[in-house]
């Protein structure tokens, strides 16, 4: 089993075999990264506003292109040094950013085949149904998958009356796109930086659970129900509630104290038969 035990990643990782692969974490990560412009939530998310501002374009950038799963996939699955796991993001970046910009070229087109309003009310649906996946496997196993949300909510609001083929793209969505996918390997990017101390500080299971949280909240923004930048405050809350400093970790030793985190008494004590103190539990 995956020692992420990010819900996400561990259906990925079951459903393409990719535990015994020798490259596995870094096309585990490549899928968790595309996933989104896969299966469908991507243009949803295009199609019903979600990056018609700057708040926006930061929400899905780190919601939906990063988020909780590509830091699982980084932290626990990638052990390589930071510098090539950084050569990792920015490969799969390469292909993740031109076919961002492809699905917003095609959306005019698809718009105009559908009633915008219902096609919203999917939208937010799919994001529901994405973080009760991330949230709980057990939940997500009883969840349709998010390309059969969207693909009955395009069977729900399509039109054909107002049919258009849009040969000239519109330049501002399609860089909001970029932007929001760009937003998503930035953060990547980072976590991949500061893999070594974030795996000692920060609790992946909160910032998973803080995570889906602020995808819950996503919908209920692209409703008008709560205000735009509601989940994007959620998820500052959750990676503040997340940190987990371990004591001592990767800071000097105390006077008297041994590199190991042991004072000289301990060790002596140690050494006469006395049991030593347990050692901490290793992160992974």
């Amino acid at each position: 089993m995956s020692s992420s035990r990010h819900p996400v990643a561990l259906r990925l990782e079951r459903a393409l075999g990719l535990r015994e692969a020798v490259s596995g974490p870094a096309k585990l990560l490549a899928i968790v990264m595309f996933l989104p412009l896969i299966d469908g939530i991507f243009p949803a998310l295009i199609l019903a506003g979600g990056i018609d501002s700057v708040a926006g374009i930061l929400q899905v950038g780190l919601l939906v292109f990063g988020g909780s799963a590509v830091l699982a996939v980084i932290l626990a699955e990638m052990d390589d040094a930071p510098k090539e796991q950084m050569k990792v993001v920015l490969l799969v970046a390469a292909g993740l950013i031109p076919l961002a910009a492809l699905e917003a070229t095609l959306a005019p087109t698809i718009a105009s085949v559908i009633d915008l309003a219902i096609f919203e009310r999917f939208a937010a649906l799919v994001i529901v149904a994405i973080a009760a996946k991330t949230a709980s496997a057990r939940i997500g196993e009883y969840l349709p998958s998010p390309a059969v949300i969207v693909g009955l909510g395009f069977v729900a609001s399509v039109d054909p009356s107002g049919f258009e083929v849009v040969v000239l793209p519109d330049p501002a969505l399609v860089g909001r796109a970029v932007a929001a996918a760009g937003v998503g390997v930035a953060f990547a990017l980072v976590v991949a930086l500061a893999s070594p101390w974030l795996r000692q500080n920060l609790d992946i299971d909160s910032f998973r659970f803080g995570s889906a949280v602020a995808l819950g909240v996503l919908p209920l923004a692209l409703l008008g129900v709560v205000f735009e930048q509601a989940p994007l405050a959620v998820l500052i809350v959750a990676g503040v509630l997340a940190f987990d400093p371990a004591d001592g970790i990767g800071g000097p030793a105390p006077d008297g104290a041994a590199a190991d985190g042991g004072t000289d008494e301990e060790r002596n004590g140690s050494d006469r038969g006395q049991a030593p103190e347990r050692e901490r539990e290793p992160w992974l």
